[in-house]
């Protein structure tokens, strides 16, 4: 199992360009539909307390997988697996980008044509989690709590209210209107 876990976060942070957010598709793909270590509403409450928790949202779900399938050892197996290429693949854009007098065009070639994936997959996560989320039961069961909450917070997100704000407001919005209906 550990030997599994190892392997399905780092094919995960081979493929991780462009963030967390841009990893959420893949680790949605192998934890909850490949492996079925969570379920859809169990990789919702990861997202979330990934977002809430500092660090990366990438190597924050790989250790509480990793934690969730095998314990304290399997957050160290996951959290390797996930940071492995990813040191790798810094190692070798390092030699190549700040080595003394070189120039690696293929390399800027690779990372422009690297942002238009890395849009998409940050695009399919946001509409997944607003999916399954918003709509858990699909858009005829529509919960008004739900909308409300990300209606507000989409307005003051607009409006450029700070992060830890809305963090506190969409809680207490939940929690309030959960007690009122």
């Amino acid at each position: 199992m550990l030997i599994e876990l190892y392997l399905t976060f780092f094919k995960i942070g081979s493929l991780a360009f462009g963030g967390g957010y841009a990893t959420i598709p893949l680790i949605e793909k192998y934890v909850v539909v490949g492996n079925n270590w969570l379920s859809m509403s169990e990789f919702l409450d990861l997202i979330s307390i990934s977002q809430m928790t500092p660090g990366p949202i990438a190597i924050n779900s790989a250790t509480f997988v990793g934690q969730r399938v095998s314990g304290f050892i399997g957050a160290i197996v996951a959290t390797a697996g996930i940071l492995t290429p990813q040191f790798i693949i810094m190692m070798i854009f390092g030699y190549f980008l700040f080595s003394k007098n070189k120039k690696f065009k293929v390399l800027d070639w690779i990372l422009n044509g690297l942002k238009a994936g890395i849009v998409s997959l940050i695009l399919i996560s946001a509409i997944n989690l607003i999916r399954t989320s918003v709509f858990p039961s699909g858009f005829e069961s529509i919960n008004f709590i739900v909308i409300t909450t990300f209606v507000i917070g989409l307005i003051l997100y607009i409006k450029k209210v700070s992060m830890f704000k809305l963090i506190a407001l969409g809680a207490a919005l939940g929690i309030g209107l959960n007690l009122i209906f």
